[in-house]
C-alpha cells in the first residue's frame, strides 16, 4: 500500500505550507502537530514584538547614507495599541534641507522585525541596481513605523515616489515576510488605494530579483503615468497584478 493510500493528504503537502490533514490522536491533534503549531506561534509573536537593530542595518547599507526617524509611538506597546501613531512622523526628526529626489526608500520595522533584518537590505540593493539615472534620497530608517509613515517622511525630501520596505504581519507559516509599498507623490493623509504593494518577499516566497523587477516596473510606470494605486495595474511581461494592499 502506497503512502498516498495511507495518507491522502500527502500529495498536497508538497504544494502548500498550509497545515492540512494533520491527523488525530484520540480526540486531539498528534503531539508533533501541536508542537509545530506552538513553535510557529512563538516565532510569529517574536517577529511582532522584536526590535530591529537599526545601527546594524545602517552599517549593512553603508556607504549609502541613512537617516533614522521615529514615529509618534514611543514604544512597541503603544505602537501595537495605537496604529494611528505609527503612521505619523515625529516632526523633530524631519529633515529641513531643500534637496529634492526622484525616489525615497523608507525601511520600516512594521510588524516583523525579522523580515526587515533578513530581507530589507538585499531587496534595497536589488532595486537600486535597476534604478540607474534616478536620484535616490538617503534611506530613511523608520522605527515603530507603519506604511503611511513613509508618506510624510518621503515628502520631506520632495520625493516623487516613496518605496516603503516593511515587515508584514506574520502568519503561522511565514514569520518574516517583507512587503514593498510604492506611492506616487507621497504626502500626509494619503489613502491605501493610492499605493501599490508587492508582498510576500521571503525565502519561500518572492525572491529579491523578481520583487525588484516588479517594484522598479511600478516606479517607472508611476512616473510615466503620474499615479499609483487602483489605476495602476502591473502588466509587465510574465508578471501578475500588483494590486493595492491594506496597510500593515
Amino acid at each position: 500500500m502506497s503512502t498516498i493510500d495511507l495518507d491522502p493528504f500527502a500529495r498536497f503537502r508538497h504544494a502548500t505550507r498550509a497545515r492540512i490533514g494533520l491527523g488525530r490522536a484520540g480526540d486531539a491533534l498528534p503531539t508533533s502537530a501541536i508542537l509545530d503549531f506552538q513553535l510557529a506561534h512563538a516565532r510569529a509573536r517574536d517577529a511582532v514584538h522584536g526590535q530591529v537593530d537599526f545601527i546594524a542595518l545602517a552599517n549593512e547599507l553603508a556607504p549609502v547614507p541613512t537617516i533614522r526617524m521615529r514615529s509618534r509611538a514611543k514604544d512597541r506597546t503603544v505602537y501595537l495599541a495605537r496604529p494611528d501613531l505609527g503612521r505619523q512622523t515625529n516632526a523633530a526628526d524631519l529633515p529641513t534641507h531643500g534637496d529634492r529626489y526622484d525616489i525615497a526608500f523608507i525601511i520600516a520595522d512594521g510588524l516583523s522585525a525579522s523580515a526587515v533584518e533578513h530581507h530589507a537590505v538585499p531587496l534595497f540593493k536589488a532595486c537600486t541596481k535597476r534604478l540607474g539615472g534616478f536620484s535616490v534620497a538617503p534611506v530613511i530608517l523608520g522605527e515603530q513605523a507603519r506604511v503611511a509613515f513613509g508618506d510624510e517622511a518621503a515628502a520631506a525630501f520632495g520625493a516623487e515616489v516613496a518605496i516603503v520596505l516593511i515587515g508584514e504581519r506574520p502568519g503561522l507559516s511565514v514569520p518574516d515576510s517583507l512587503g514593498a509599498y510604492i506611492t506616487f507623490r507621497p504626502q500626509a493623509g494619503m489613502r491605501d488605494s493610492e499605493r501599490n504593494c508587492v508582498s510576500n518577499i521571503h525565502a519561500d516566497g518572492l525572491g529579491y530579483e523578481v520583487a525588484a523587477d516588479k517594484i522598479v516596473w511600478i516606479v517607472r510606470e508611476a512616473l510615466r503615468l503620474q499615479l499609483t494605486g487602483v489605476d495602476l495595474k502591473e502588466n509587465a511581461e510574465g508578471a501578475t497584478a500588483a494590486l493595492p494592499h491594506c496597510e500593515t
